[in-house]
């Protein structure tokens, strides 16, 4: 197999890290960023329809989303510069409902996460931009969109580098990230918290 696979990641089912092999000389190097027979031979059977692709600067923060009726399992990475990628664990009845893993995706350790179906997902850019890529099992239905707050404190996400204080919503007014100015969307800045969501 061309990759490693890290399964239940903090303890949540179906949490994954992969990391793919990585062949270089004095040229460069060539890697597989995806193969169905590998994810196969690991034991992960998906079928993915669509691949997305996103550039964002430094302190944005996107997330945390999810979809409400049509839910996607996707599998992230970065191809430029370093996101924190953060997953929630919104699976009714899961023994791990509400909690988070998040993962450090950069252009240097080319690691890949897989997040299921059941998840809110948001990342944070760390590095001037970032570009990131990502495959979906389902199309993007634009208005089955759900979200809840990326700092709300039930939850607890330690976003690297985040200073400020929490003020009762999900505002990025007051926030900073090593510095710089926290970026969030009107409707980022606008979700509940998970107890308003459950």
């Amino acid at each position: 197999m061309q990759i490693t696979v890290e399964k239940d990641l903090s303890g949540i089912e179906g949490l994954c890290r992969i990391t793919p092999a990585v062949h270089g000389d004095a040229r460069g190097y060539f890697m597989e960023t995806y193969s169905q027979r590998d994810m196969e031979e690991a034991g992960i059977r998906i079928t993915f329809v669509q691949d997305n692709q996103s550039m964002s600067v430094k302190g944005v923060l996107r997330g945390l989303h999810f979809q409400k009726q049509y839910p996607q399992t996707k599998l992230v990475r970065v191809i430029k510069g370093a996101v924190f990628d953060v997953a929630v664990d919104l699976r009714t009845g899961s023994n791990t409902y509400g909690k988070w893993h998040g993962e450090l995706l950069t252009e240097e350790n080319k690691k890949q996460f897989l997040i299921p179906r059941g998840f809110a997902h948001g990342f944070l850019v760390l590095s001037d931009i970032a570009e990131f890529c990502y495959k979906c099992d389902d199309f993007y239905h634009p208005n089955d969109e759900g979200g809840i707050a990326w700092n709300d404190p039930a939850i607890g996400i330690e976003w690297p580098g985040l200073q400020g204080i929490y003020q009762g919503s999900a505002s990025a007014e007051g926030y900073t990230v090593y510095g710089t100015p926290l970026k969030l969307s009107d409707k980022d800045q606008a979700w509940p918290g998970i107890r308003d969501y459950s």
